[in-house]
């Protein structure tokens, strides 16, 4: 039988049994939309595993009872995880775990998401280079002017992309690009070649890989080694037509340097759906800079069935003792 309580502002799944005591961990879910994740983890609690779903930090400090494991959003983790020394596992619901890598506490595994934001990415990058190629938004501008404007487009086929970091959301858009008859070549750590792109250079190469795309893609992880990696002496290597996308972490541009090579027309122009703090300050200088375009970190967001479907079979491994997928080295920072 299973039963629903509320405490507070928490929620729980309670699998009851009168005849066999517990033996599966129990199971926090520390989310905003954490209710959400609860008939997805319905099964588990059929199998004999309690969980308690909180939406903010003082929830799960009222609903924590010695749960080894959590689920949830890294910000709201990394808030509470001081609170919760029996945690030794955490599931994160993002892409981006940098609060939890802030953190000094490294005695639990933590594990990542995987197959399910590089899809969404994809669409969104290639869907803003094809509206640039086709130009569309002047083609509107010209509209609301009553204006028949029939310039010609321009077309990705051919047009090199350059992707900065070849992980499964770096491949997931070469391969969008590659439909497109676009020429792909990576960035990595270690240069090491990938399926897809056509060559990957390695950390040392950086000057090298630069000067080469008409268009260029991040999604590097937040490390030390990326922090602000695109500055001014990077933008100065790049094609004066290159156009910048960013989808991966907000500290791997130097803003300031961004916004004053888009004032000086360095490069192409950029798109930015992730900054160095967000909301993006009123004062940023970046509102401004000439051919650039802010989204509000929007480019892939979590499902809870996608990550609901990574933690149950994450959690059966945890239960039998076999290694978890997609671990996260704290020292890397992926």
């Amino acid at each position: 039988m299973i039963w629903l309580t509320s405490s507070g502002a928490a929620t729980a799944l309670v699998a009851c049994n009168s005849h066999e005591p517990m033996t599966r961990p129990g199971v926090l879910v520390l989310a905003a939309d954490a209710e959400a994740y609860l008939p997805l983890l319905s099964e588990l609690v059929r199998q004999g595993t309690d969980l308690v779903a909180a939406p903010t930090p003082q929830a799960a400090r009222a609903a924590y009872a010695g749960q080894a494991v959590v689920l949830g959003q890294p910000d709201l983790v990394a808030a509470t995880l001081e609170d919760m020394p029996d945690v030794r596992w955490v599931q994160s619901t993002w892409a981006g775990i940098t609060p939890l890598l802030a953190l000094r506490r490294r005695d639990y595994v933590l594990t990542g998401v995987k197959d399910t934001f590089g899809p969404q990415m994809a669409e969104y990058v290639l869907g803003y280079l094809l509206a640039r190629e086709l130009r569309l938004l002047e083609r509107r501008e010209h509209q609301l002017r009553r204006d028949w404007w029939p310039a010609e487009s321009g077309t990705l086929r051919d047009k090199t992309l350059g992707i900065m970091g070849t992980g499964s959301i770096g491949r997931d858009i070469a391969g969008l690009a590659a439909a497109f008859g676009m020429r792909v070549i990576g960035y990595s750590r270690g240069g090491a070649p990938v399926e897809g792109f056509e060559r990957v250079f390695p950390a040392d190469g950086l000057a090298e890989f630069l000067p080469l795309p008409d268009y260029l893609v991040s999604v590097l992880p937040d490390t030390p080694e990326t922090f602000e990696l695109l500055n001014e002496q990077a933008f100065q290597l790049m094609r004066g037509a290159c156009y910048l996308v960013n989808v991966g972490r907000g500290n791997v541009i130097d803003e300031s340097a961004l916004a004053a090579a888009l004032q000086r027309a360095e490069i192409g122009g950029a798109l930015l759906d992730v900054f160095q703090q967000e909301p993006l300050p009123a004062d940023s200088p970046l509102w401004d800079a000439p051919g650039l375009t802010v989204t509000a970190h929007m480019a892939a967001k979590s499902h809870p069935p996608d990550i609901a479907r990574i933690f149950v079979e994450n959690y059966n491994r945890f239960v039998a003792g076999k290694k978890l997928n997609y671990p996260i080295d704290f020292e890397r920072g992926y």
